[in-house]
């Protein structure tokens, strides 16, 4: 199923490669920034199930929020959404901020600075309703699973929008995980979604 999505995105990019856009010869930047934050080694990294090493697609423009960031794929820069995880808010115009968000927002930063390879993995919608481009997201310098990662660290719940539900069950299971052990913004705000005071 992996190496089927990988292919979808593949030939995807290889469409949008193709327009006569003038921002598609647009280069990514390449000045990698040294993260701040960094998963403790102790531990296993979250990697995909299947342990597939996927070549990676994309370049990590900047990032937007814990679950949001701009790559460069395909020469565009494309706005992504991380699938199945939700953190709280740290920029959105129309919301307030929410408890652990710069939290999320910062370790994300850390986990992919700018310049950072990554593979984006499709599930079966490509697109939401704001055209952001829905993904799976692996480091490509050490295969971690970002979506798993920000679950188990505590700076994301789980939110799945059907049909694009494919680690769903894996996903829970971190999250319940995080929850018991009152991990990041589990064990600071007591779940997602709490304004901060």
């Amino acid at each position: 199923m992996v190496r089927r999505l990988v292919l979808l995105l593949t030939l995807w990019l290889a469409l949008a490669a193709c327009t006569d856009d003038p921002a598609a010869t647009e280069g990514p930047a390449t000045t990698a920034a040294n993260p701040t934050t960094q998963a403790p080694s102790d531990r296993p990294l979250a990697t995909l199930p299947d342990d597939t090493s996927l070549e990676p697609n994309a370049i990590v423009d900047r990032i937007v929020d814990g679950d949001t960031l701009v790559a460069i794929v395909g020469g565009q820069r494309e706005r992504v959404r991380l699938l199945g995880i939700d953190t709280p808010e740290s920029v959105a115009e129309n919301r307030p901020d929410q408890c652990y968000g710069k939290e999320a927002s910062d370790y994300l930063s850390a986990l992919l600075p700018e310049g950072a390879e990554i593979t984006l993995i499709l599930d079966e919608e490509a697109r939401d309703q704001y055209d952001r481009l829905l993904a799976y997201i692996v480091r490509s310098s050490d295969d971690l699973f970002v979506n798993l990662d920000l679950i188990e660290q505590g700076y994301a719940g789980v939110l799945i929008y059907d049909p694009n539900d494919h680690y769903e069950s894996l996903f829970r299971a971190a999250e319940r995980d995080a929850i018991d052990a009152g991990t990041g913004l589990w064990g600071v705000c007591g779940g997602p979604d709490v304004p901060l005071e």
